[in-house]
């Protein structure tokens, strides 16, 4: 009797074991089928990470204000390019075969790419130069198909721009554009900056960035063409450079207005433009819409309801450029 103790507790101890294990793997698969269940939303960005942590806060503060928790009650899906927009058609295909409820887009070349991989899940425009102008919908109040969200209005406000840059340098006559044209919306963006230039007799020198060598190239040309301000348009290569295209711009002394704010946070000069991160912000409506089964051919897509004119003086004094006092006082924030 005394020999066989041992073995009962050895037993005992066995089958333990063997109801905690099946106990464990229960509760894994019932968590697995749980997040199975959970809605999940694509993300397609061309940058990388890196280049967005401000954005992509903004678009999880959304969802968290709306009562999204990441991983209880949504998934998110990102694919990042990491600036390499030839993948991003293959990125675009593999959320599509994920079957996720929708898709977010940063940017007008991933809507394209999603656009073109699906024309049955939504998807939602995080922000777009012109929708309408490119082609993407028909109308923003009716954009039809399955593409909704947030455009920047760029190409109306890029003529303030050079409204702004006249009234900062007042004798202002040459003005080189920094642009990528392959960019959807940048036709429409540039076509309006040239409409205003013209009426305030100012010449645009157009400079293509394709590549981030061009970058320094640009500077160089607009220097020895004897331009006296640079306009950055839209552009990921340029924006994934933003510190090195400010610090350009302060090595050749020429005066920059920027069409994004993380330039001038960068230490670039001056930008007015739609508060992005806002927009971002914003787009996590469209998916607590979409998930409680809108449709997004019938949500009217939103135009920016906050804009942001920043001014860093520190960069105006590496320059020595004085900020004319009725162009101070109009800004929404001055970096000192």
């Amino acid at each position: 009797m005394g020999n066989k103790l041992p073995w009962i507790s050895i037993i005992g101890k066995l089958v333990l074991w063997l109801v905690s294990t099946v106990s464990l793997t229960a509760g894994f698969c019932a968590e697995a089928q749980q997040l199975d269940k959970i809605p999940r939303i694509g993300f397609l960005q061309g940058l990388s990470p890196s280049a967005n942590t401000d954005r992509i806060e903004a678009f999880r503060q959304g969802l968290r204000d709306l009562g999204y928790a990441e991983g209880k009650n949504i998934a998110i899906e990102f694919r990042w390019a990491d600036g390499k927009v030839e993948r991003l058609p293959a990125l675009a295909a593999e959320l599509v075969r994920m079957k996720v409820n929708a898709i977010v887009t940063a940017g007008p070349t991933p809507t394209r790419a999603a656009k073109e991989a699906t024309k049955t899940i939504p998807i939602i425009m995080a922000f777009d130069i012109d929708p309408v102008g490119s082609g993407l919908v028909t109308s923003l109040a009716r954009p039809g198909g399955n593409l909704t969200g947030m455009s920047t209005l760029a190409p109306e406000i890029s003529g303030k721009h050079i409204e702004l840059l006249k009234e900062t340098i007042p004798g202002l006559s040459r003005v080189a554009a920094l642009e990528t044209s392959t960019i959807p919306g940048s036709a429409q963006e540039l076509k309006e900056v040239e409409l205003v230039a013209r009426a305030l007799a100012v010449q645009i020198l157009r400079l293509e960035v394709r590549d981030p060598k061009d970058i320094e190239i640009a500077f160089r040309t607009a220097s020895k063409a004897r331009a006296e301000a640079v306009l950055v348009g839209t552009s990921r290569i340029l924006f994934s450079h933003r510190s090195q295209v400010a610090n350009l711009a302060t090595k050749y002394r020429l005066p920059a207005m920027y069409i994004e704010q993380e330039f001038v946070l960068a230490g670039g000069l001056m930008t007015y433009a739609a508060s992005i991160a806002d927009l971002y912000r914003r787009a996590a409506t469209y998916v607590d819409k979409i998930l409680k089964g809108a449709k997004p051919s019938e949500l009217p897509i939103e135009q920016p309801t906050k804009f942001e004119f920043v001014i860093n003086l520190k960069a105006a004094k590496q320059i020595g450029l004085t900020i004319p006092p009725n162009v101070l006082v109009r800004a929404d924030r001055v970096i000192r």
